[in-house]
């Protein structure tokens, strides 16, 4: 579920004369549920976002960093897969996300599109210090070849809701709703138990909150790997790409 603060201004008054004309600013909380054909809805949690790199090209929500490395500083949304395809075909040296700033998605169906193309190009997942992966992100870090969590990582989790509000548990354990996700699991290498453990952990808080996991948390659920060598500055591009 979306949250958006917005500054409305109340301009119906316009046509009166100038003298009566007065413009009333309302700020209002606004929630937007769009549903997808997977069967979810978008699903964001929204934070204090970390400093975002700058990178020397953005494709959507990512920035390239250098020629082996992306940092993902934003949610996903219908155009994310091709967006990341053409990041891929102007720099096909990728092999690291990082991830920095991925509050969720607005598209859950792409998402786990975007999903299967990192796990099919062999990309790695890496969630620095202070990095923040939450809702439909963290289907994207369990897309990694590697997944690689830093101390002082954190992600976030909850169910996905519809339009009519009815979440993953509203519907059979086996209907096409729920399957989608635990099928994608399976495809990034757990087991089926794994799959819906790991599917009911995140469907044990409503989607009007979240349920915060650190790295060592994150752990207990999935496999994660250690990072080969220190992670290089995330602002700083290589000098030959």
């Amino acid at each position: 579920m979306r949250r958006i603060v917005l500054l409305l201004l109340s301009l119906f008054a316009i046509a009166l004369p100038a003298a009566a004309r007065e413009v009333v600013v309302t700020e209002e909380v606004i929630e937007i549920t769009e549903v997808t054909e997977s069967g979810g809805s978008e699903r964001f949690v929204g934070v204090e976002p970390a400093p975002i790199p700058q990178g020397i090209a953005r494709f959507g929500p990512f920035r390239v960093l250098d020629g082996k490395r992306a940092a993902m500083v934003d949610l996903t949304d219908s155009a994310s897969p091709a967006q990341f395809d053409a990041m891929l075909r102007a720099y096909p040296g990728i092999e690291t996300i990082e991830m920095i700033e991925v509050p969720g998605t607005e598209d859950d169906r792409a998402n786990l599109k975007l999903g299967r193309m990192i796990r099919a190009r062999g990309i790695s997942t890496h969630v620095p210090a202070g990095g923040s992966v939450r809702s439909g992100g963290v289907e994207l870090f369990l897309a990694g070849k590697q997944r690689i969590a830093d101390p002082g990582a954190e992600f976030a989790v909850h169910a996905w809701a519809d339009d009519l509000g009815r979440e993953a548990t509203d519907y059979p354990a086996d209907a096409p709703e729920n399957r989608a996700y635990i099928d994608y699991y399976v495809e990034m290498g757990m087991d089926q138990g794994e799959a819906r453990a790991f599917y009911a952990m995140t469907n044990s808080v409503p989607n009007a909150e979240a349920k915060w996991l650190n790295a060592d948390d994150m752990g207990k659920w999935v496999r994660l790997d250690k990072a080969a060598a220190a992670t290089e500055s995330l602002d700083s591009p290589a000098p030959h790409l």
